[in-house]
């Protein structure tokens, strides 16, 4: 049980900071409602996951996507930026939380910032590497638990504050989010070639 507390405590740590997801989440959850912003915080809880599983069962091997992470990354945020900032708040198009989760997914997957959080945490953390099984993998099951309660509390608290939010606001919204995404999108890359 103290592996699983430990792993929901790294689940939130690792997914309260707001960047480029939190900031997609936040404006999915505005443009389209709360499943679409849970969607997508499940698909980075997903990759969260993911990574506490190679992060808690082999600490080098997460070392290794680094690199082609921030490429892959930097182009997928360079791609969400532009489309974010063309957004228009008034389009009705039908939204598919399936695909608001894998495109979420994508995005966290290949963030080398995500990468460089759990590299950070993990060898930070006494003892990781000499957990038993079982207790591995219930700080695996915790950082998941932990990284969608983060998301699921997001998307509720999103959808409570932005209901006063004029389809004006929601551009500018729209405009200054995808801006910034981009931003991180340029950073990725260069993180990739420095």
């Amino acid at each position: 049980m103290e592996s699983f507390v430990r792993g929901i405590i790294l689940g939130l740590t690792i997914a309260a900071p707001v960047g480029p997801i939190g900031l997609l989440c936040i404006r999915r959850t505005l443009a389209h409602g709360w499943r679409a912003g849970f969607a997508s915080g499940l698909g980075a809880a997903t990759a969260d996951t993911f990574y506490g599983v190679l992060a808690a069962f082999g600490l080098t091997a997460l070392a290794q996507f680094q690199r082609p992470a921030a490429v892959i990354g930097g182009f997928l945020l360079l791609y969400m930026g532009w489309q974010t900032t063309r957004s228009i708040p008034t389009q009705t198009a039908t939204v598919k939380p399936g695909n608001m989760y894998l495109s979420t997914l994508a995005l966290t997957i290949t963030n080398p910032a995500t990468i460089l959080v759990f590299i950070g945490l993990f060898s930070g953390m006494s003892g990781v590497s000499h957990l038993a099984q079982n207790d591995a993998i219930a700080l695996v099951a915790g950082v998941g638990a932990g990284s969608a309660l983060w998301w699921l509390t997001l998307s509720q608290l999103t959808t409570w504050l932005g209901r006063d939010i004029t389809p004006q606001g929601m551009l500018w919204m729209n405009r200054l989010s995808g801006v910034i995404i981009f931003c991180f999108g340029i950073a990725a890359l260069w993180s990739s070639i420095a």
